[in-house]
C-alpha cells in the first residue's frame, strides 16, 4: 500500500473540499445589463396623475413602486433628478370599464380597472437607448364589490407589471 499515494488523495480532497465550502458562486437573475462603470444612477421624477378619474394615492405610489424596483434590483443610485437614466412621465388614464354581463339580471357581472401611463426614458450615457412609450395595465374585479373595497391591492398588481415593463425596456432590455 502506498502511503504518499494516499495522503495525496486525501490532501487534495481537503483542498477541493476547503474551496467549495469556502467559496460562493452568486448569479444574479434580474436582468440588467447595464454598465455600472458608466453608468451610476437613475433619477426617477414623481408621475403626476393626470387621468380624469384620479385616486389620490395613485401618483406617489407609482413612483414609488417603480423607484423600490430599481433599488431592489440594480446597484444604481436612484434619485429624483439629475441620474445618468432619468424615467419621467404621468398617468394618462385610470379607467372602469364595464365587462361581462349577467344573464340573471342584465348587469355587469365584472368590472375592468385600466391605468395607463407616458412614460419618458432619457439615457443620457447613450442617448440612442432613449424612448417614450405608453404603459398599461389592467385587473378586474366582481362588480358586487365596490371599487374602494379593492382598489388599494389592485393598483398594488397595475402598478408592480408596469413597474417591471418599464424596467425590462429600460435596463433589461429583454
Amino acid at each position: 500500500m502506498d502511503f504518499n499515494r494516499i495522503a495525496q488523495q486525501i490532501g487534495l480532497y481537503v483542498v477541493v473540499l476547503f474551496v467549495c465550502t469556502s467559496c460562493a458562486i452568486s448569479f444574479k437573475f434580474n436582468g440588467a445589463s447595464i454598465d455600472y462603470t458608466t453608468t451610476h444612477s437613475i433619477s426617477v421624477a414623481d408621475f403626476p396623475n393626470n387621468a380624469a378619474l384620479v385616486y389620490p394615492p395613485l401618483s406617489n405610489d407609482l413612483s414609488e413602486g417603480i423607484r423600490d424596483l430599481y433599488q431592489r434590483q440594480t446597484r444604481l443610485q436612484v434619485l429624483r433628478k439629475g441620474g445618468d437614466l432619468e424615467l419621467e412621465g404621468e398617468i394618462t388614464g385610470y379607467t372602469l370599464t364595464p365587462m361581462s354581463i349577467s344573464a340573471a339580471d342584465s348587469y355587469s357581472a365584472e368590472t375592468k380597472l385600466t391605468l395607463t401611463i407616458r412614460v419618458r426614458f432619457i439615457n443620457n450615457v447613450a442617448p440612442e437607448e432613449s424612448f417614450e412609450k405608453t404603459y398599461s395595465a389592467y385587473q378586474t374585479f366582481d362588480s358586487s364589490h365596490m371599487l374602494n373595497d379593492v382598489q388599494d391591492q389592485l393598483c398594488r398588481t397595475m402598478i408592480t407589471e408596469i413597474a417591471e415593463n418599464i424596467y425590462n425596456d429600460t435596463v433589461a432590455k429583454w
